[in-house]
């Protein structure tokens, strides 16, 4: 199987290319700077993009078995105005090179797998979230729906499409996990805000595997929520890290704090959603961390 990967060198690219190639799949990774490359498998072909094209690497698309498109500038830090330009911008150029991609190619390739994130949904309360909910009115909500959007064209030249609506990512390599690690080993370990909102997360292992599933199912297609079957609020979360970590969890940190300090960003952390992966299970996936604490300790060993 040969897999072209966008984002390739991010947290959750680096996962999906570990466990393809441990499985000797052809890989390729797309970058921007291909010096950030450094630490994948040797057999990883690394080809430099611009992001916003297919010049350079649209032939690679011909015949491929699947393009992962994962690219997009990280949506950590406050969102003033030229930010969020950026954010939206970086998603959307790279949908649109890959559709030029996969017009140029004589072979389609037979899945594109497309990135997006469960703040599709907006701030939701307890309600639990599906795949067939709406989208939310907030700018997370509004992006997905044009991230989303950016490669649906590929549809309509006979290629399946999967798109990933993925909660928190637990690693220790990236991602909010680290934070929260550091935290906890401080003694300083509690919820953000009331701790009453919901964390949709996934270990870095099932959301590769997640991928894979995907890429390798033909009956693959829409929207799936990449989370865990059991979702947790942010004072459930932390009290299973105290647990792990044998640290206390109740030192919240106030809403007003972090509104403070990241401003427009701060909805991250302090709104969430009850995501559940409805379709993600009905096609059959068997998650291998479901639960918190056993994803935790997992991480943590």
């Amino acid at each position: 199987m040969r897999v072209i990967i966008t984002g390739g060198t991010g947290l959750i690219g680096r996962a999906l290319v570990a466990d393809l190639t441990k499985d000797d799949h052809e890989t390729i990774v797309l970058s921007r700077r291909p010096e950030r490359a450094a630490g994948l498998p040797a057999e990883v072909r690394v080809e430099r993009w611009d992001a916003q094209t297919a010049e350079g690497w649209g032939s690679l698309a011909d015949g491929a078995d699947a393009l992962v498109n994962l690219a997009g500038e990280n949506i950590a830090g406050r969102w003033t105005a030229s930010c969020k330009r950026r954010i939206r911008e970086s998603r959307l150029n790279a949908g649109r090179a890959v559709v030029q991609a996969v017009e140029l190619a004589g072979v389609k390739p037979r899945v594109v797998v497309q990135a997006s994130g469960a703040g599709y949904y907006g701030p939701r309360g307890d309600e639990e979230v599906v795949e067939e909910e709406p989208p939310g009115s907030d700018f997370l909500g509004q992006l997905a729906i044009e991230w989303e959007a950016s490669t649906a064209p590929v549809e309509r030249m006979g290629v399946r499409r999967a798109v990933i609506r993925s909660g928190a990512v637990l690693s220790t390599e990236g991602g909010a996990f680290p934070p929260m690690l550091l935290q906890s080993r401080l003694f300083l370990g509690g919820p953000l805000g009331s701790g009453r909102q919901w964390l949709p997360w996934i270990h870095i292992a099932d959301e590769a595997r997640a991928i894979r599933f995907l890429i390798e199912n033909e009956r693959a297609q829409g929207p799936f929520n990449l989370v865990a079957p059991y979702p947790l609020t942010s004072i459930e979360f932390n009290r299973a890290l105290g647990r792990v970590m044998r640290r206390p969890a109740f030192m919240p940190v106030p809403a007003f704090a972090l509104r403070l300090l990241a401003g427009e960003m701060s909805t991250v952390l302090l709104d969430g959603q009850r995501a559940i992966p409805r379709r993600l299970l009905d096609l059959g996936f068997a998650f291998r961390f479901p639960k918190a604490e056993e994803a935790l300790r997992d991480l943590l060993k």
